[in-house]
């Protein structure tokens, strides 16, 4: 059996924490390793099992003090089971099985380990739900509506959330009277111990339906296909989640519904590349443009607007727009676009042009090709 880590580790928070700490520690621990985040994730989902076990027991204060005295033996009754030096290990004392330890604990703490479980009755919130929606690069620039469709858990409409058939209602539980619990008392060697357990024919609830209702099975809810508009904010980028409250799973006993996660994706773009709030794009120029210099048009998700290249532009040149970049999410400014001239080397020259070609490179000189010349002068001081 494997060792279990101490439950303060698991949570990361100190011996002593108070309860706001204790609860923040486990939501961001929860949210980072919930199932529906990490889908096929094994090592995730036992964390996640793991981060929850340690919250059920510190979250409860009778569980915690017990814990802090006695450690995990003192929650869990088979811990230590077949290790004979650990805190299970004390199997036939004087014919008495500690494996039933948490009766021991029924009476020295006021109620088993068992019967400290949480209301059945209290509002509980829904679970979680999560989507995924694909967006255009422009719609993810400017911002969108869009519709996903979710399947989650809603009030049931036909006995409005109460599980009985309509014209009928819950009754007392006649075992525990409507208290959720029972009392029963157990021989030890320590002498008869009285206890109270969570009783099982009404589960907790103290009430019992007789009829319950045809469309939700007594449930209170039913699962059911909706569509829900969601507004996309400008600046979005593609993996981002945005939080929807109280879009999943309609809540329990009247708790508050879950929350839905929606994953954006964005579409590539044929002619624009988005790095953090900038944009990038390149622009084809002919050799002309380049060497004479020219006013072009260029396109930006706000529309075309005007460049004006320089003479002697040369291959791979960026240009910068300010502020012609993606709006910052939530935030106020945009990012800048950046122009890459790429220039384009004519191709199919007939005879004509190319002797026009070969007259104009013969009237240049060293003059009009800094780069180059500079090139083969490193050459001759490399090689002598």
């Amino acid at each position: 059996m494997a060792e279990k880590r101490d439950y303060y580790e698991v949570l990361g928070v100190q011996k002593g924490c108070s309860e706001d700490e204790l609860k923040k520690a486990y939501r961001k621990l929860a949210k980072k390793y919930h199932p529906d985040l990490n889908p096929g994730d094994k090592e995730a989902e036992m964390k996640f099992k793991e981060v929850n076990e340690a919250y059920e027991v510190l979250s409860d204060a009778d569980k915690r003090a017990r814990y802090d005295q006695f450690g995990h033996a003192g929650v869990d009754p088979n811990y230590g089971a077949g290790d004979p030096g650990g805190a299970g290990g004390f199997g036939g004392f004087g014919g008495f099985d500690f494996g039933d330890i948490g009766d021991i604990f029924e009476g020295f703490f006021g109620g088993g380990m068992g019967s400290r479980r949480a209301n059945p009755n209290a509002p509980r919130q829904g679970g979680d739900l999560s989507a995924n929606v694909t967006i255009s690069f422009m719609d993810a620039c400017k911002g969108c509506k869009q519709t996903v469709t979710v399947t989650r858990q809603e009030t049931c409409g036909h006995c409005h959330g109460n599980g009985c058939e309509p014209g009928t209602s819950p009754k007392t539980c006649p075992d525990c009277g409507g208290t959720g619990q029972v009392r029963v008392q157990q021989r030890t060697p320590f002498g008869a111990i009285s206890s109270t357990r969570t009783c099982s024919r009404c589960g907790g609830r103290g009430k019992i339906i007789d009829t319950p209702c045809k469309t939700c099975s007594g449930s209170g809810r039913t699962r059911k296909t909706s569509r829900v508009e969601i507004n996309i904010p400008a600046g979005i980028d593609d993996g981002q989640t945005l939080l929807l409250r109280g879009q999943g799973d309609s809540g329990i006993n009247g708790g508050p519904a879950g929350n839905l996660n929606v994953t954006v994706s964005v579409r590539p773009d044929p002619i624009f590349d988005r790095q953090g709030y900038d944009i990038w794009c390149e622009v084809p120029i002919t050799y002309a443009q380049a060497v004479l210099g020219d006013s072009i048009e260029v396109p930006t998700i706000d529309g075309k607007v005007r460049l004006e290249v320089k003479e002697g532009t040369q291959p791979g040149t960026n240009m910068r727009l300010r502020g012609k970049g993606v709006q910052r999410l939530q935030q106020s400014g945009r990012g800048d676009q950046y122009v890459k001239l790429i220039i384009e080397v004519p191709t199919n020259l007939d005879r004509k042009q190319k002797d026009q070609l070969h007259a104009f490179e013969k009237s240049l000189s060293d003059r009009n090709y800094q780069k180059r010349k500079g090139f083969f002068d490193k050459i001759k001081d490399m090689f002598g």
